[in-house]
């Protein structure tokens, strides 16, 4: 293969926002992973999230992936359901949902009443929902999912593609489930900010929880301002900014659909 077609089809992350649910100048947590400059899966949609995809990839997402429920992580659905409602679509963008939260993500956001003023639609007719519990298929990988220590049991989750990445969410430390998804050098995006409280990550776990081999590879992402960010760095930590772009390891073969799996593909 040639160094062109590796580039093509090598995948990366990129963040659309790395703030916390109070820092709108770093934008609310969002990334998309990205195939060469397709983009594939969206994980989150919080307040502003699709203005800035839209920025980078010109259209609305195709397939996206919801951690939990807080409005910093979904609160742009509402946006999108009006963009999709009135202009004929292609095909629906999937949702991937665990699903403990789909029970959590219809009272918040899809037991609205009438949706438009004049009736006739519903929240769903415009996504195809696809509650996931420990794995589901899309674009021809296979995506683990795993819960998070966020607010309330069942409530958070996090995603991984084995041999490539691991990505939080919002969460305390998860050593026993870095152990099972972070064993073959993935790259690890973690939520962390400089001080820790009983729903998020602070620097003071990373030393405690994560042995050093892990710390090396963790991108903290979830912090509330520069100088948060100043601080994360002195601790000899990589940070993500807004419209940053991480190249990651390929996939192993466990992550890799098989020739017989035409319908994972997107």
């Amino acid at each position: 293969m040639s160094d062109s077609a590796d580039a093509t089809n090598a995948l990366s992350l990129r963040f659309l926002g790395v703030g916390s649910a109070q820092a709108s100048a770093l934008g609310s947590s969002s990334a998309v992973l990205q195939r060469g400059d397709e983009p594939l899966l969206l994980i989150d949609a919080g307040i502003g999230a699709l203005d800035r995809y839209r920025d980078v990839y010109g259209s609305l997402p195709p397939a996206a992936f919801v951690t939990h429920t807080h409005l910093d992580h979904i609160g742009d659905f509402e946006t999108w359901f009006y963009r999709l409602a009135f202009v004929a679509q292609p095909a629906l963008p999937r949702l991937f949902v665990p699903a403990p939260v789909v029970p959590l993500l219809q009272r918040r956001i899809a037991d609205f009443p009438n949706w438009v003023a004049e009736g006739g639609r519903n929240f769903w007719d415009v996504f195809q929902l696809i509650p996931v519990s420990e794995a589901f298929w899309h674009a021809g990988l296979r995506f683990s999912v795993f819960p998070a220590r966020h607010h309330a049991p069942e409530s958070a989750y996090g995603l991984a593609l084995a041999g490539s990445f691991v990505y939080t969410g919002d969460t305390r430390p998860i050593p026993e489930w870095l152990q099972r998804h972070a064993r073959h050098g993935e790259q690890i995006f973690h939520d962390c900010a400089p001080a820790s409280n009983p729903s998020h990550t602070g620097l003071d776990d990373l030393e405690r929880e994560y042995g050093a081999a892990i710390r090396a590879r963790l991108v903290l992402y979830h912090y509330a301002d520069e100088p948060a960010a100043a601080q994360l760095r002195e601790g000899g930590y990589t940070v993500a900014t807004p419209g940053a772009v991480y190249p990651l390891p390929p996939p192993n073969d466990d992550a890799l659909a098989s020739t017989w799996s035409a319908w994972s593909s997107a």
